[in-house]
């Protein structure tokens, strides 16, 4: 496959000219235009913007999955110097840190680049003080813009969560998923009587035990982890709200004339797995999610009675930040390898409809990769070639193997199947099994650090921790040759180190949105919102503790 550079230039309306002319000035300090003067005597021609997330993702990460496929390029004969599809995109890097630390969790991180503001860690959609935030998502829904997320994560989690849903907590999921939907139960909790109108036109990927009654009274009978009776899903449907759970349905779907949105699709009760362990048939990947989020925004948006706004489309690759924290080599690199996948086929989707930006970035790194561990001067991506299941499969089943009292050992299963099978390694020593053994009774985290440890020592690959770093991130950014000069402008207000937050406002300028008419929606509509109490300096305090819903219009 070939990679190669390609100059972006993007339309652009006349009073456009002058946001992007402020935007290239003072340091990436953007002014955003408010949507009546935009479209003040004219309409607004059509532009699209796709931005994607590569959870925990630096550029080590880059380095390590860009080797994996040299080894295998080199082993076809010759010295390889192949490039990802990112590699040619790369325009910059980006600053992550949150407002109360250096290191910033994926909420804070997320909320940076949907609200264009610095927050605590692990605050969805509000800023400091716990005041919602208007997103840029939900900027460009008042536009007139479809509106799309994509996630291989629950999505009700933090990246995903972030861009259409306000509360103070990132473990508030079953919050959440009420406001995703735009859902308040009556006094009594009942669902039947209230109308479903989801805050977002298309949402693809896990977390459908969110939306499914505690001891899961639906027809499905999906696996429920809500704390509470409420049937999202149920209340979805009964609104005409289309919804998926098979990837065979998504197909489907994709292929029908029928309407398609609002569209709600949820492939996993939890997150969905881990591309090395994932299920073909059943779940799609994110390649597969995006392409056909692609194209049923693409169709909708060329309707002949679309006002001709375009779409914004957010798509995350959860999965490496999951296996960063694992220590897992194998499974990041897989994960990695099925995001650059799919940046291929936005980019593809971008040539195709000059009208469409794509920015690419992360909202943080995670586990501190280092390639290469002390004293040695090398690291061996051969080994990451055959392993053939994540660490968090291989310690589920050894924790399933231990409730079942199963007949085969845990041990010889370690030795005679995980080891060589599922790991590809066949000379492992006696404490390395030892090692797993001992690990799988003592909890999943320490199982899948020790499973993953196993190969990182043997690719000579080294983890400074399980957690987040306060790194930079890569910035990456394309458009079509066949666009304008002006919308080349546009594409350069994506440059150099910005900061998390100068990247949202990007964002909102380059859809020509305002988030502050954003925000005011948002507080308007906030006695509908449950924004619970998460910590005591928060404005959200007193109404947490009298369970009310929070409404600070100041």
């Amino acid at each position: 496959m070939k990679y190669a550079h390609h100059r972006c230039r993007f339309p652009t309306t006349a009073s456009g000219i002058l946001v992007l002319l402020l935007a290239l000035s003072n340091n990436h300090e953007l002014a955003l235009a408010a949507p009546a003067a935009a479209t003040q005597g004219h309409l607004q021609p059509k532009r699209n913007l796709i931005f994607m997330i590569s959870d925990g993702f630096g550029q080590t990460s880059e380095a390590m999955a860009r080797g994996f496929v040299q080894q295998q390029q080199k082993q076809k004969g010759g010295y390889s110097q192949w490039t990802s599809a990112l590699d040619s995109l790369l325009v910059g890097s980006v600053r992550t840190r949150s407002s109360d630390t250096w290191v910033t969790d994926s909420a804070a991180g997320a909320t940076a680049y949907s609200c264009a503001q610095k927050t605590y860690n692990g605050a969805i959609g509000v800023d400091e003080g716990g005041r919602p935030c208007g997103t840029v998502l939900e900027a460009a829904r008042l536009r007139g813009y479809l509106t799309g997320l994509v996630t291989t994560a629950r999505i009700t989690h933090a990246t995903p969560a972030a861009f259409a849903a306000h509360v103070a907590d990132r473990d508030m999921e079953d919050l959440i998923a009420q406001q995703l939907l735009q859902f308040a139960p009556s006094a009594n909790n009942e669902t039947t009587t209230h109308g479903v109108v989801p805050a977002v036109d298309l949402m693809l990927g896990g977390g459908l035990c969110h939306f499914v009654p505690n001891g899961s009274n639906s027809q499905e009978q999906h696996q429920s982890c809500r704390a509470d009776s409420l049937d999202l899903w149920h209340a979805a449907q009964q609104s005409s709200v289309t919804t998926v759970t098979q990837k065979q349905e998504l197909d489907a779907l994709v292929a029908a004339a029928s309407r398609q949105l609002p569209l709600l699709g949820l492939f996993a009760p939890g997150h969905m797995a881990y591309e090395i362990d994932r299920a073909r048939t059943s779940q799609p990947s994110l390649l597969e999610m995006t392409a056909s989020a692609l194209q049923i925004l693409h169709n909708a948006t060329t309707a002949a009675n679309n006002n001709n706004s375009g779409f914004f489309l957010m798509i995350e690759g959860a999965r490496i930040d999951m296996a960063g924290h694992d220590n897992d080599p194998a499974a990041h690199l897989r994960d990695i390898l099925e995001y650059w996948r799919t940046v291929d086929a936005v980019r593809s989707f971008v040539d195709a409809h000059p009208d469409t930006l794509l920015v690419s970035t992360s909202d943080h790194e995670t586990g501190g990769m280092a390639l290469g561990v002390d004293p040695e001067y090398l690291w061996d991506p051969q080994v990451l070639d055959p392993v053939a299941r994540s660490a968090e499969s291989v310690c589920a089943h050894l924790r399933a193997m231990s409730d079942d009292d199963s007949d085969e050992s845990v041990d010889d299963y370690v030795s005679a199947t995980v080891l060589p099978a599922h790991l590809g390694i066949r000379n492992a020593t006696d404490a390395e099994v030892d090692g797993i053994v001992g690990a799988a009774g003592m909890g999943s985290k320490r199982c899948k650090r020790t499973v993953g440890g196993v190969v990182s020592r043997r690719a000579h690959i080294g983890w400074s921790t399980g957690g987040h770093t306060g790194a930079d991130v890569g910035l990456y950014a394309y458009g079509s040759s066949n666009s304008s000069q002006l919308q080349q402008e546009a594409l350069r207000m994506f440059r150099g180190n910005m900061d998390n937050t100068q990247v949202g406002r990007a964002l909102a300028a380059y859809l020509d949105v305002s988030l502050e008419e954003a925000t005011k929606a948002v507080v308007r509509r906030s006695s509908t919102l449950a924004l619970a109490k998460r910590r005591p300096d928060t404005p959200l305090a007193a109404a947490a503790a009298a369970n009310k819903p929070y409404a600070d219009h100041n």
